[in-house]
């Protein structure tokens, strides 16, 4: 294993360590307090503990390198995962939701605030360990998996606010309901979470195309090259933490083979310079081919809809890529 991947799992098992933790304290601080707010709070725990076991096992599965039966890697194991993690995400608001509604209903107190509020603050505490030594691991893993934990743990801060917040008014301030409202509040706040990772899953298993802008930057840099007449048929997806792009080039149709190789095996270089974690493959068009001129979206040229235009050059310089083949 290598000393990213390493990295990658020692995040993942300290993400799991700190879930385990703050669940066994949260259970105890739910059983003294009574409290809603913190009942949202140890099911928002215990969902990190589940998204950790799950990144850990995405982690894992998605670092093997292609074989015979997955031959572009096993990236989506992520995405699958985070499927996972939203549908657990869901049932839990649904049911802290409708627990905080009958409390709410029923008008039952808080019975020990002090014991909450000062498990909410262990848990702050370790979290800002914790996010701490993710921060330390992103900067020199990348790992998208690891950096959707960490999104995750930086609302858990939020969280754990909301709920000393809610036991502050409900027995110091006297606002009677401040907590079933707060763990109301707290369903809404997961069920938003999980709606956005599931929409970030879906956008990966489904093959989305990169932002406009992150295109534009990769034709942009193709764009240096001015042997390129025209680029088209671009087309980008994720996968994990891989990025596979493909696309097709206009060059010279008296160009050898040779010549077009050490052309394209440049162009590939800059490109991965720029975009380290991609998976390129460029196919050549002779100048002027059209391939199906009914279909727009392949034959549209992606440096005139960019601005990204390159600049010629004398096509009569020297040849340096070798003899003819």
């Amino acid at each position: 294993m290598s000393g990213t991947a390493h990295l990658g799992r020692g995040a993942a098992i300290a993400s799991i360590t700190t879930a385990l933790f703050l669940v066994a304290l949260k259970l105890w601080a739910v059983w003294q307090s009574n409290s809603m707010a913190m009942l949202g709070s140890l099911a928002d725990s215990a969902l990190d503990l589940v998204a950790s076991l799950a990144t850990f096992a995405g982690v894992i599965i998605a670092a093997r390198p292609a074989d015979r039966t997955h031959r572009f890697g096993h990236g989506k194991a992520e995405s699958l995962a985070a499927i996972f993690q939203v549908m657990l995400i869901a049932l839990s608001a649904a049911g802290i939701a409708m627990q905080s509604a009958r409390v709410l209903i029923a008008g039952r107190s808080v019975a020990a605030a002090e014991e909450g509020i000062a498990v909410s603050v262990v848990a702050i505490v370790a979290t800002f360990a914790l996010l701490a030594y993710q921060r330390y691991v992103i900067a020199r893993t990348r790992s998208v998996a690891i950096q959707a934990d960490h999104v995750h743990y930086q609302s858990d801060l939020l969280l754990n606010l909301a709920v000393i917040v809610a036991l502050v008014l409900e027995t110091y301030a006297g606002l009677t309901g401040a907590d079933p409202i707060f763990g109301l509040a707290i369903a809404a706040w997961l069920l938003w979470g999980a709606w956005r990772a599931g929409a970030e899953a879906i956008d990966h298993l489904m093959d989305r195309e990169w932002s406009e802008e992150k295109r534009a930057r990769f034709v942009a840099v193709a764009a240096r090259h001015p042997e390129l007449s025209k680029l088209h048929d671009l087309r980008t997806r994720t996968s994990g933490g891989i990025d596979f792009v493909q696309f097709h080039v206009d060059l010279p149709g008296d160009y050898t083979v040779s010549r077009a190789h050490d052309i394209l095996e440049r162009v590939e270089q800059d490109l991965l310079a720029e975009f380290p974690d991609a998976e390129v493959l460029i196919h050549v068009d002779p100048s002027g081919h059209v391939d199906e001129p009914s279909n727009r979206l392949v034959e549209e040229d992606q440096f005139s809809r960019f601005g990204e235009r390159p600049v010629p050059q004398d096509r009569n310089g020297p040849d340096t890529s070798g003899p003819a083949t």
